[in-house]
């Protein structure tokens, strides 16, 4: 067996081991996950997502959210999520099992969001501070999605989904703000963030 032969089969061993180890062990092991049912309360976890909330997935990714959130708790002695109070225990695996594709991030410039919806339920904060990011929450850096939202004049009796925009996004007299379709979803997809569920391989800190 020559030299150049050995070199071959050595880089074929080497990328056959890498792809083992890093696609085809992680599919096996993690595949097979199904949803788990908490045997107190009956639920499905993680829960199923609504269509709304799916679209709003498209929207979150194509907004660049990823960008400057994470999604993911981190264990205790990695890091002060928890403490933090972004959730009441790690996320695990399985909590991704419904995210097509799934936000795991790479950067916090903002905080985690794997929990914003346990953190933030409220429709109406949500859109206000997607439009007005910098007014909800002093000293963000957030950019402003307000082109997620149109201005459009009062029709007889004010729409119950106008925003309550604080100074200086108040809109003029007669007009108000409301959220698109794309709005409605990202909120809808913010809100279902929420991991707050049992999971018998997740059990919530006891210290």
């Amino acid at each position: 067996m020559n030299r150049m032969t050995v070199i071959v089969i050595g880089a074929f061993l080497t990328f056959l081991t890498s792809w083992v180890g890093l696609v085809a062990y992680p599919y096996l092991q993690l595949g097979r996950f199904m949803p788990a049912t908490d045997e107190a309360s009956g639920d499905v976890n993680p829960p199923p997502l609504s269509g709304l909330a799916v679209m709003g997935q498209h929207v979150y990714a194509a907004s660049g959210c990823v960008y400057c959130h994470s999604q993911q708790v981190r264990q205790i002695g990695i890091g002060s999520d928890l403490a933090r109070g972004w959730g009441a225990r790690p996320t695990v695996a399985r909590d991704y099992m419904r995210e097509r594709p799934a936000f795991l991030g790479t950067m916090r410039t903002g905080p985690d969001l794997a929990n914003i919806g346990a953190r933030q339920s409220s429709a109406k904060w949500h859109h206000q501070h997607l439009y007005q990011p910098a007014v909800v929450t002093p000293g963000s850096i957030m950019p402003s999605y307000r082109y997620l939202y149109r201005m459009q004049k009062i029709q007889g009796q004010r729409s119950e989904r106008a925003l309550d925009l604080l100074p200086p996004n108040v809109p003029p007299p007669g007009y108000e703000v409301v959220p698109t379709y794309e709005a409605e979803a990202l909120v809808a997809y913010l809100i279902s963030l929420n991991r707050n569920y049992p999971l018998p391989e997740a059990p919530e800190p006891t210290e």
